[in-house]
């Protein structure tokens, strides 16, 4: 017997999901504009445009939203090109593009604050499989550039990403605290300390 509703069910479900990505593009833009403050889902709902209950409907809770929101911003961030770049170099692009967008620099900060909390498992487990996908990936460019001569050879390229990811991720917080904190120069530092003797 033919299921009547399943082309209803497809249309629902297709027009539930770009409903969600226009909420999802909104929430965007109100955290670009004003970072995590007044985090309610109430507060954000109103912001947005839509009820708490719509906001609750899509995503949960507030960690699933901010997990969302973030999560859909830096996979669009991703697309900028870094070809031939140091994993340093890398992190200067990102920084000089953060700089232009210092909501969500705060949401990333906030998200990794939260995922610290055991009342957080969204936030924890978003930032810890972050944190595991940058050091694998880092440590395979470190790998690479060792091999071409760029890094020095005698350094463990794990240890490097780890340091590289918490030179950036500290940097930035403190840019967040005092804007006069050169992150950019800071990571080029790094880039120097990295390579090999001339």
């Amino acid at each position: 017997m033919p299921d009547d509703d399943a082309p209803r069910s497809r249309g629902r479900y297709a027009k539930g999901v770009a409903r969600r990505q226009e909420i999802l593009d909104r929430a965007i833009e109100v955290f670009a504009q004003r970072g995590s403050s007044r985090t309610s889902l109430r507060a954000i709902a109103q912001e947005v445009g839509v009820t708490h209950a719509a906001l609750t409907h899509y995503f949960g809770s507030l960690d699933e939203l901010l997990v969302a929101v973030y999560r859909e911003a830096a996979a669009r961030g991703d697309e900028t090109e870094k070809a031939d770049a140091t994993p340093a170099e890398s992190m200067r692009i990102a920084a000089a593009e953060n700089r232009e967008i210092p909501g969500m620099v705060e949401l990333y900060s906030t998200l990794v604050a939260s995922a610290l909390g055991a009342a957080h498992p969204a936030a924890h487990a978003y930032v810890t499989e972050r944190f595991t996908s940058l050091r694998t990936g880092l440590t395979a460019e470190v790998e690479a550039l060792q091999e071409s001569g760029r890094i020095r050879s005698d350094i463990d390229p794990q240890l490097a990403a780890a340091l590289i990811i918490a030179a950036s991720d500290g940097l930035q917080t403190q840019w967040l605290l005092e804007p006069s904190v050169d992150h950019e120069a800071a990571l080029a530092l790094l880039d120097r300390l990295l390579a090999p003797p001339a």
